[in-house]
């Protein structure tokens, strides 16, 4: 029996080579990126030891920071980004998950850079490979992802480990290396309790989306990805529409896009020349598991059936599906 369904894997394949470079926080994490690898390559060609500059990105889950952080880094890798020893500039990501020692991140870190090695090496060990292979390999930064995952609000004193040991690596003489700290906003609150590092960073925060300015730029998303695809938008194109589409996604970036590429690709299924709002009850419904027939795209009271107030994207689904659980059990047949 096969399990792979080629014609859906085809139809969401095409829905998700699309992507919007245009929404303005990119503009701001381009220059930033722009400020640390020019500080970066003006400092190694005078040949003399130095610190390297960071970023810090942050914003709720699934706004997006990890796709377009990630997107940036291959297009410097890319490009014609030479740096003064000849090699191209390289910027590997790491991303984390859970609390993890200063030595376990040693090691993911090493992985990062196609370097696996025995754990049981110690931590100066490890570290040094870190700065041993970056070197060797011209890598000028790593990317750590979901960082916040490093500090605990119990112990100040591992916390003070790792910003004291990010700035370490931000002036290490031998090579130092660029870091990108992404995560939730809380990470801004840790790496601000330690001012030898939070001024090395150039803060890049990532805002949930505003109907009320940010209209135009998600009428543009969504209608980038319909081309991509080769499908209509015109009859959803309206602030009502877009309205229930934010209270789906949590106004945030990251779950738009995910919703609507699963739309999409549904349209692309059915072989149809638009993309209906029964396109997206589909694609809401199996995103949480809920019946079409309780979706925030046909319910009146839809802010109120789904609201999201919560912390993080975890509670915030929890939120809508409970919500929208209890209001389907009230409702009349």
């Amino acid at each position: 029996m096969e399990f792979i369904d080629k014609k859906r894997v085809e139809a969401s394949s095409e829905a998700k080579t699309g992507f919007y470079p245009n929404l303005p926080r990119r503009q701001e994490l381009v220059d930033a990126l722009k400020w640390c690898v020019t500080d970066y390559y003006i400092k190694a060609s005078a040949g003399q030891p130095f610190e390297a500059r960071g970023i810090l990105v942050t914003g709720e889950s699934r706004v997006g920071k990890t796709r377009e952080t990630r997107n940036l880094l291959e297009k410097l890798k890319e490009g014609p980004n030479i740096m003064p020893d000849g090699r191209p500039a390289r910027i590997v990501s790491c991303e984390l998950a859970g609390s993890v020692s200063w030595k376990d991140l040693g090691i993911k870190t090493l992985a990062a850079l196609n370097y696996p090695i025995d754990g049981r090496r110690t931590q100066t060990y490890i570290w040094g490979e870190v700065v041993n292979q970056a070197r060797q390999q011209g890598v000028i930064g790593i990317h750590f992802d979901e960082c916040q995952h490093v500090f605990t609000e119990k112990n100040s004193r591992t916390n003070e480990i790792f910003l004291d040991s990010f700035k370490t690596l931000l002036k290490d003489s031998r090579w130092p290396l660029i870091l990108i700290l992404s995560g939730v906003p809380v990470l801004a609150k840790y790496i601000q309790e330690y001012e030898q590092l939070a001024h090395l960073l150039r803060p890049v925060h990532f805002d949930l989306i505003d109907l009320r300015k940010d209209a135009h730029e998600l009428n543009r998303l969504v209608y980038s990805y319909a081309d991509t695809v080769g499908i209509s938008f015109d009859q959803l194109s309206h602030a009502e529409f877009f309205k229930r589409l934010l209270c789906a996604c949590m106004n945030r970036w990251g779950l738009v896009i995910e919703l609507v590429v699963e739309a999409f690709a549904l349209a692309k299924l059915e072989d149809a020349q638009s993309c209906s709002l029964d396109h997206f009850v589909s694609a809401f419904a199996k995103t949480y598991r809920l019946s079409p027939a309780y979706s925030p795209f046909t319910v009146v009271d839809f802010e109120e059936a789904f609201n999201h107030r919560g912390d993080g994207v975890a509670a915030s689904q929890r939120t809508i599906t409970i919500r929208a659980r209890v209001v389907a059990a009230k409702s009349p047949p």
